[in-house]
């Protein structure tokens, strides 16, 4: 194979990581940004004599990473994506026959898991980038150790990282590391000083301009969300000879790989990324990176039963690998736009999603496999038992479970690849014969509201705005949410409709998914409603729904 010519640093430790995989089922491996672990470990384990000719599955925390490691895995071999190596991401599928290496989004494997927890066609499992620590991340290497220590001990599970202290999990799953040193460039840290999260695109476009300036190479920008990365791109436009190209997941496949890919015309570029640039994804001509510090994470408040983005300070292995990013292909050089105090206040590690989100879906998938008690498996974080026990109070709520057993209802919405709350709403939509709704709306709320800065609250809006592009409308915008809609009304087996929508029936479907944020308005309070919960909600008393009687709000 022609990968082993590679001077890449991972070359160096492969007869060791080949040796312990021989010796042990599970082995974790640590090895800086740019080593070369994502691209050379699946296809230089594919002839070991352990695999028995079955497939290596690699878990990817992002599609875009998916996708990208796919394609140059598949180049290392001198194939198209499809032949030996192919991907899995949601909605999206290549592979073949042929294919002995399957790059997955992390929600992938835990559904095959579930469909087939022999996972007999499996010999390998690799987690890569394990440091940032994903719900599904977590929830798989779960159910993988679960698959390996009952039914098949011969199955190997690799953990691969580039920053966390992997000592705390070799002891818990009594497994070796194997270290590459990797070849990281120098990086040159400086700190811009000033740190004001409600100015971070000012300040980050301002030290964009200095280091346009004072060095050489394309930036790389990091940006909480957004809404910071559209305001620094309006405020460097115009002042900057150089492409400005946004990088994050609501864009289509071909934008964002004109964010990565060099110029074709030879410009410098400035890419301004949320998180999902900071790691899988080789960016040539990268010599500077700008880093803002913060973070979009979504935390789930149990008193609400909402779950909402928050804008947090980035942890310190997150700052490492951001400005690692620049030392990739040479020296390097990274803006910081914080000082040391800031520093100071930052995690040493991110917090891991399982502590933090919502876990209706963990819930029903432990249901969907006779797992009463979470403690059953191998956890290193275990899902916190309140917010379990919530998860489970709302499944028995849409009749998923009875006396904590996964119901028929249940493992219809469990076989639907969306949250319980949607996927029992797409069920009950059968019964109102609005499946083709049904599915528009779980696409909506899905999908990110891209029309929040210029519609009310009313979701009867986006639906029609929906209905008219695919009718023939114009609103790119709309793209992404459409082809999501025509997915799961190809699910239902329904086509999709582009008529009018009955608000009531809009209502109605919703109150299945949040029963209860059934919202009565408060008398003598304009546009305040009382929820099913107790809660409150308010919005503007000049929106169109601010004088309705009852609302649901999803």
């Amino acid at each position: 194979m022609n990968f082993l010519n590679t001077d890449l640093p991972i070359i160096e430790v492969l007869n060791d990581l080949k040796k312990s995989l021989n010796q042990y089922n599970t082995c974790l491996l640590s090895a800086p940004p740019g080593a070369g672990k994502s691209t050379i470990i699946p296809i230089a384990l594919l002839n070991e004599s352990w695999l028995n000719n079955k497939k290596i599955i690699v878990l990817e925390p992002r599609r875009l990473a998916a996708k990208s490691v796919a394609t140059r895995l598949a180049e290392n071999l001198g194939e198209a994506v499809g032949n030996t190596v192919g991907y899995r991401i949601r909605f999206e599928t290549k592979v073949s026959a042929k294919t002995k290496v399957e790059v997955v989004t992390e929600g992938i494997l835990s559904k095959m898991i579930l469909s087939d927890n022999l996972l007999e066609e499996v010999g390998c499992i690799i987690f890569d980038e394990y440091h940032e620590r994903s719900i599904h991340a977590d929830v798989s290497l779960a159910l993988s150790r679960e698959t390996q220590s009952v039914l098949r001990n011969e199955l190997r599970i690799l953990i691969m990282s580039a920053t966390l202290d992997l000592t705390h999990i070799s002891e818990r799953l009594k497994a070796p590391i194997i270290e590459s040193k990797g070849r990281q460039y120098p990086v040159t840290i400086h700190y811009t000083g000033t740190h004001d999260p409600k100015m971070i695109a000012e300040l980050c476009s301002e030290a964009v301009l200095t280091a346009l300036k004072k060095e050489k190479g394309d930036i790389l920008v990091f940006l909480p969300g957004q809404s910071d990365i559209k305001k620094c791109q309006i405020l460097l436009q115009n002042k900057v000879n150089a492409e400005i190209h946004p990088l994050f997941s609501h864009l289509s496949p071909s934008q964002q790989q004109r964010a990565i890919q060099p110029s074709k015309e030879g410009n410098r570029k400035i890419i301004l990324a949320t998180s999902i640039a900071e790691t899988s994804l080789t960016i040539e001509g990268l010599g500077v990176v700008v880093d803002s510090g913060l973070i979009k994470n979504s935390v789930y408040d149990p008193n609400s039963g909402l779950s909402r983005l928050e804008t947090q300070l980035i942890s310190l292995d997150s700052a490492q690998q951001r400005a690692g990013r620049a030392g990739r292909l040479g020296l390097g050089v990274c803006y910081r736009v914080w000082n040391k105090t800031i520093e100071m206040q930052m995690k040493n590690h991110r917090t891991p999603e399982i502590l933090t989100m919502e876990l209706s879906g963990l819930a029903l998938d432990l249901a969907s496999m006779g797992i009463m008690d979470a403690d059953e498996l191998f956890w290193l974080d275990p899902p916190p038992k309140g917010s379990l026990a919530q998860a489970k109070d709302l499944l028995h709520s849409l009749g998923a479970l009875e006396k904590n057993k996964i119901t028929s209802h249940g493992k219809a919405m469990n076989n639907l690849p969306v949250q319980p709350r949607l996927s029992h709403m797409l069920l009950k939509a059968k019964e109102l014969k609005s499946e083709s709704l049904s599915a528009d709306i779980c696409a909506i709320l899905e999908e990110k509201d891209v029309f929040y800065q210029q519609m009310g609250v009313d979701i009867n809006e986006r639906v029609e705005l929906l209905r008219k592009f695919r009718a023939g409308g114009k609103n790119h915008k709309m793209n992404k949410i459409a082809q999501v809609a025509e997915i799961y009304s190809k699910l239902l087996n329904v086509p999709v409709e582009n008529g009018p929508v009955d608000d009531f029936v809009t209502g109605l479907l919703l109150s299945f998914a949040f029963p209860e944020r059934i919202a009565c308005a408060k008398t003598g309070n304009n546009s305040q409603f009382q929820l099913a919960n107790g809660n409150i909600a308010s919005f503007s008393h000049k929106d169109s729904l601010a004088h309705e009687p009852w609302l649901v709000v999803a």
